[in-house]
């Protein structure tokens, strides 16, 4: 039996993208408990749950997120029991668990923009607005609220915005993204060809029972973890100049180009993917949910003839190639940043990229397992000396084989096509525990 969802308690960006052109993520911190709990008032009003974005979609205008580190937690008064009870790797903090996740050399915390690594990272407002007016207004009422609550600061901020074409989410490399996303029991969502079912709730969200029957990774207090999820967010900057240079590089012309870049995805930039595309793009496909993810490997591509074994989209959902990937996956929201390099351009050295989050029950089990193993790991599924191509760490010495009859292709001494510039781990409470950490001052911090 599926156990129903509190779609009314649920933040929605566990259960409904937005038509968001734009947005911006505010990294804050709280100097007093009583500044936090006084900002938090004014903002858990403008939280929208995920009933309120599936009647509104097509009227609203923005739509707000907030969440919270460990030490943010603390520092809104939460008491020392309480958060003693979050499980280890959300009150270390993703800073300080960089070497399983394989974040070292440039993407070493050291490295981090935007006070992402401090102590003093304590919450994250994410914006998502339909236009940049929008967005312009919005960030200029929290603007005007921070100066209302001294006591909160902003440490930093990331700008979104769309880049061309505006007809599908895609990233500054082109490809369309999203286009795999696990499914969730009792969220209503027609069931797409080959996402791998409806999963259960508990996957991603607590208090609920996940895929072993089982209510897991719950802090103490009830109220707090009912609903709530834990999310991995990671800004990764494109060196979208890097990548062109590589294609042109190593294919002869431009359909060799877009052939090795579907090699490194492991899908065309459409989003079609190589095991039913494996030989030309099909856009159509690529478009089509009901289509774009109606296969396998082990039957359909054992080998990786068509798609790679070590390329990004296979790695990251090994579907039947691992044991239980169900186990492994996560809702991924994102926002890109940075202006477009126009076709043609050389590298202007501007920074662009991808913001995104991973929302998931267990950041040990499901995020932390898919980059120490399934996107870092040297040896995933027997390749030897390879990381993902797309967002694993490279550092000039790694490959990227493409098997082909009756000669495999091994690109030597890849270099990084991504770098990761900051992360952090969070706490995405549900409407009510929100509600119940702005008012810690008036239950004795309880």
């Amino acid at each position: 039996a599926v156990t129903e969802l509190e779609f009314d308690d649920i933040q929605h960006i566990m259960l409904t993208g937005t038509p968001h052109l734009t947005g911006r993520y505010e990294f804050l911190s709280f100097d007093t408990p009583e500044a936090g709990q006084a900002w938090l008032a004014e903002m858990v009003p403008l939280v929208h749950s995920a009933t309120d974005v599936r009647k509104t979609v097509n009227i609203f205008k923005r739509w707000v997120n907030l969440a919270f580190t460990w030490n943010g937690l603390r520092a809104l008064g939460l008491d020392e029991q309480t958060l003693a009870t979050f499980p280890a790797e959300f009150r270390e903090g993703m800073a300080a668990r960089a070497d399983i996740l394989g974040d070292t050399g440039a993407a070493a915390p050291e490295h981090w923009v935007g006070g992402l690594a401090g102590d003093d990272l304590h919450a994250i407002v994410i914006l998502f607005a339909r236009d940049e007016d929008e967005r312009v207004r919005c960030v200029g009422e929290h603007d005007a609220l921070l100066a209302r609550c001294p006591g909160v600061r902003s440490l930093s901020h990331l700008d979104l915005a769309a880049t061309a074409p505006f007809e599908y989410d895609h990233d500054h490399f082109g490809y369309r993204d999203p286009v795999s996303q696990p499914q969730m029991a009792g969220s209503g969502e027609t069931l797409i060809p080959g996402a791998g079912g409806a999963l259960a709730a508990g996957e991603f969200l607590l208090g609920y029972p996940d895929e072993e029957g089982l209510v897991s990774n719950q802090p103490a207090l009830e109220v707090l973890s009912r609903n709530g999820s834990f999310m991995a967010y990671r800004r990764l900057e494109e060196h979208v100049g890097t990548f062109r240079d590589y294609l042109k590089q190593h294919a002869e012309d431009t359909e060799g180009q877009e052939l090795l870049a579907a090699k490194f995805m492991g899908r065309w930039r459409s989003g079609a993917p190589l095991v039913l595309a494996p030989e030309h793009d099909d856009p159509e496909l690529g478009a089509d949910p009901m289509r774009n993810n109606d296969f396998d490997y082990a039957t359909m591509d054992p080998h990786g003839y068509k798609c790679p074994v070590g390329s990004h989209a296979r790695r990251l959902n090994p579907r039947d190639t691992e044991p239980n990937p169900n186990r492994r996956r996560m809702i991924r929201r994102s926002g890109t940043y940075g202006p477009a390099l126009p076709d043609g351009s050389p590298d202007d050295g501007v920074e662009r990229g991808v913001g995104m989050f991973l929302i998931c029950a267990s950041l040990v089990r499901q995020f932390e397992f898919a980059q120490n193993v399934w996107i870092n790991d040297a040896a995933f599924q027997e390749l030897g000396n390879e990381h993902d191509p797309i967002c694993g760490t490279q550092d000039g010495t790694l490959d990227f084989t493409i098997p082909k009859r009756p000669i495999r292709k091994v690109h030597k001494g890849l270099p990084a096509f991504t770098t990761l510039r900051g992360g952090a781990y969070f706490f995405l409470p549900g409407l009510t525990a929100l509600r119940h950490l702005s008012k810690l001052g008036q239950q004795g911090a309880s």
